[in-house]
């Protein structure tokens, strides 16, 4: 089969088009015939460190990079009971760990899967996947009707299924953006777009009772500025805070914690339903043919990506 592989660290020009063999799957797992694949920040950064990359794959070379994944299934292992041959799923694969999605086919574990839903296309639902899982996962079961949350840059991968899926917890959703795309994250449901340059959030916005942040740094620090006594926030980045912002964590009894996503064919399905019925809806920014992942990273790379890269095969 056909994947973009790895063979040492460095930049986009370092991957490249190979024949590999086909995987062969376990009893818990499928065989999916992939038809479009997401890229992510995750995907795009370790390339550029050996020990990076040996933390996340391990010494051997070359490596299949990505998690995110939309196709057909092929093969099904003895123990799958939820899946069938023909079928059309999607799901972040083996994350963390090694999804080897830049490939042809990919081996799956069935509990990582979700039917696709037939409203969406291969290229919508591999894009509702790490970005969308992220969102919910955070903000699943932390997120109450009438909460005033704050979602850091809004019209990125995570910003933007973030705002729709705390539009759909009932919240009243502000949210950081550059002024050339206020209009696309209010479309898609923010109460109040900041726009960051013109603005700095911490001097516009008060008793907050949630932020998402996946930025870090001084936005991490400034957020706690803005949160109510005992609000939350919750980061995808390191959490650790200066002397003077922890200070303010302590006198208002903030908590603040990071999460790591995680593959969950349950959360997928909760996925697959606000897709059905219109709660959710991805915003693919671009879309690159599978010979061309070079670019689709680099175009990663910019930081200005308005929802999700897609590639398709």
């Amino acid at each position: 089969m056909k994947a973009i592989v790895l063979e040492k660290a460095g930049g986009p020009e370092n991957l490249h088009l190979a024949e590999v063999a086909k995987p062969s799957i376990k009893d818990n797992e499928v065989l999916v015939a992939v038809k479009a694949i997401s890229l992510n920040p995750a995907d795009v950064k370790p390339k550029y460190q050996d020990k990076m990359l040996n933390m996340m794959y391990g010494e051997k070379r070359p490596v299949i990079l990505g998690w995110d994944i939309a196709g057909t299934i092929t093969e099904v292992g003895t123990d799958v009971t939820n899946f069938k041959i023909g079928d059309k799923v999607f799901g972040m694969v083996n994350f963390p760990g090694v999804g080897n999605a830049y490939a042809e086919f990919v081996a799956a574990p069935e509990a990582h899967l979700a039917t696709m839903p037939d409203n969406v296309s291969f290229e919508e639902a591999a894009a509702t996947t790490l970005a969308a899982l992220t969102a919910l996962q955070i903000l699943e079961g932390r997120i109450n009707k009438g909460d005033k949350v704050l979602i850091q840059a809004g019209s990125g991968g995570v910003g933007h299924f973030a705002i729709q899926i705390a539009k759909a917890m009932g919240a009243f959703v502000n949210t950081t953006a550059s002024a050339k795309n206020t209009a696309f994250v209010t479309s898609i449901g923010a109460d109040n777009a900041i726009d960051y340059h013109a603005q700095k959030f911490e001097d516009v916005l008060t008793d907050i009772d949630f932020v998402l942040d996946t930025l870090g740094g001084k936005v991490l620090e400034n957020s706690v500025k803005v949160l109510k006594e005992g609000g939350t926030l919750f980061t995808t980045l390191d959490k650790d805070l200066p002397e003077d912002a922890n200070a303010i964590v302590a006198d208002k009894k903030l908590s603040i914690n990071n999460i790591l996503v995680h593959s969950s064919a349950e959360d997928m399905n909760t996925l697959k339903g606000m897709l059905e019925n219109g709660s959710i809806k991805p915003n693919i920014y671009k879309t690159f043919a599978f010979e061309d992942m070079a670019p689709a990273h680099t175009e990663v790379e910019k930081g200005r990506t308005v929802g999700k890269i897609i590639v398709t095969i």
